[in-house]
């Protein structure tokens, strides 16, 4: 005890304005939790080259804070952070299977060939480049947003003859980030909603945000780029499709929804003791090896991608999120500006946690909003290696400023069409309440 005293007296004077109540610190009214879990999004944000390295960083400093000042929610010390381990587990290990499968799934459908069919259907002017975003837009609501947008610069490169605008690449990324935002296997973070409980129901209604959102900013970067370079037809015309690869899609597909729904509404008691979902996707996989030999060379990658992922949802899990703004919709549109700088997945792992929102804007605000730059979105970060150009914040605001005009008339859209409709707690033992909490950003 008197070695932790002097550590809160160094500490003390290190820190400025800094109070200590013997719950953790707090720095200028704002706990020490979120300027440490604040520096790690910054350090992902500025380092895009040690993403990895920045995310485990920054959990074993949360996690070493929270162990030595804050204590965790279930308890203090050793046993508070087994306990945490303990109810966060089957969400981490739900979320580490479907992001190893889903890569798996998406070479599939790649490898399946519909990709290099799908333009034969295109016209030949900047509707052409329109409805090329409407493919994208509807792949990634059952593909990976990743995917959808690698499938969508793919195309895009034979389609244009590899001259492809800085606008439209920003279109690519929207579009394949607003169709995944109203499906649960669309986006990272609406699976990560549909993991912790939350209906395919409650967030489909996001949708009615996206299409607004895909007109405002299909159309404008979609003439852009027939100016730019106008579309090709004809290239692949004789290409046919690899039926059993689809098949094994759909397979996966229907293993993970069909798992979720009877596991939530026949064994609900047994629902948060065990990942089903995950496992269901990996015995589907399995299943299928015969038919067709998966792309297990993605592994690798996949594995540090989704190790940075969960170190950030963890580092999310351990914040005290009674200390965050209250949940409404001015809040759920500041998340979206927020998520085109910082990583969007911590963000929607602190709203589950705290509840009380709109899963639908939710979704919306967090799934697109990171359209709005290059980096703000894993969908702009993967499309950027493939078109290093569009790694420029200057021309992707320039250019690319329909995306952001988009984000904001589809949210508005969805208000005035729906409305806020927030839902309570979704899970019975939930202690997060919706009512209004001190706000850090009015201190």
């Amino acid at each position: 005890m008197c070695r932790r005293y002097r550590v809160v007296s160094v500490l003390s004077a290190a820190l400025p304005g800094s109070v200590y109540a013997g719950e953790g610190f707090a720095v200028a009214g704002i706990p020490f939790d979120f300027i440490l879990f604040g520096l790690t999004l910054l350090g992902v944000a500025v380092l895009h080259g040690r993403t990895l390295q920045v995310a485990l960083t920054g959990l074993l400093a949360v996690t070493g804070y929270k162990l030595l000042f804050a204590g965790f929610k279930h308890g203090e010390g050793l046993e508070g952070l087994i306990a945490h381990g303990g109810h966060e587990w089957v969400t981490l290990a739900n979320l580490f299977c479907l992001l190893m499968g889903f890569a798996l799934l998406s070479r599939h459908f790649e490898k399946s060939r519909v990709p290099v069919i799908l333009p034969k259907i295109l016209p030949d002017d900047w509707k052409g480049a329109f409805l090329m975003l409407v493919i994208v837009f509807v792949l990634s609501s059952f593909l990976d947003n990743i995917a959808a947008a690698l499938i969508g610069g793919a195309m895009a490169h034979q389609l244009f003859r590899a001259k492809v605008h800085v606008g439209y690449l920003a279109a690519i990324v929207g579009a394949s980030n607003a169709g995944g935002a109203g499906s649960v296997v669309g986006d990272t973070t609406t699976t990560m909603m549909w993991i912790d409980g939350v209906s395919p129901a409650d967030v489909f209604h996001a949708y009615a945000g996206s299409l607004v959102a895909l007109v405002i900013f299909g159309i404008p970067a979609s003439i852009q780029q027939q100016r730019y370079s106008p579309i090709l037809k004809g290239a692949h015309a004789h290409t046919r499709v690899d039926w059993p690869r689809l098949g094994i899609v759909v397979l996966i597909l229907v293993a993970a929804i069909a798992t979720n729904v009877f596991i939530n509404l026949k064994l609900p008691e047994i629902a948060n003791s065990f990942p089903f979902i995950g496992v269901a996707v990996w015995v589907a996989i399995v299943v299928s090896v015969g038919v067709r030999r998966p792309d297990w060379e993605v592994m690798p990658e996949t594995f540090k991608g989704s190790i940075f992922l969960l170190s950030l949802v963890t580092c999310a899990s351990m914040m005290p999120v009674e200390e965050l703004p209250r949940a409404s919709w001015p809040t759920a549109l500041g998340l979206g500006f927020v998520s085109a700088v910082f990583d969007n997945i911590p963000l929607t792992a602190l709203a589950i946690k705290q509840g009380g929102y709109d899963w639908g804007f939710l979704a919306y605000a967090v799934g697109f909003g990171g359209s709005m730059v290059w980096f703000g979105s894993s969908a702009g970060v993967a499309l950027s290696n493939m078109y290093p150009e569009a790694r420029s914040v200057g021309r992707c605001l320039r250019h690319g400023w329909p995306v952001a005009v988009a984000y904001v008339t589809g949210f508005f859209a969805l208000l005035a069409i729906l409305g806020w409709q927030p839902h309570p707690p979704h899970k019975a033992d939930s202690s997060h309440s919706a009512a209004p909490a001190a706000a850090v950003a009015s201190r």
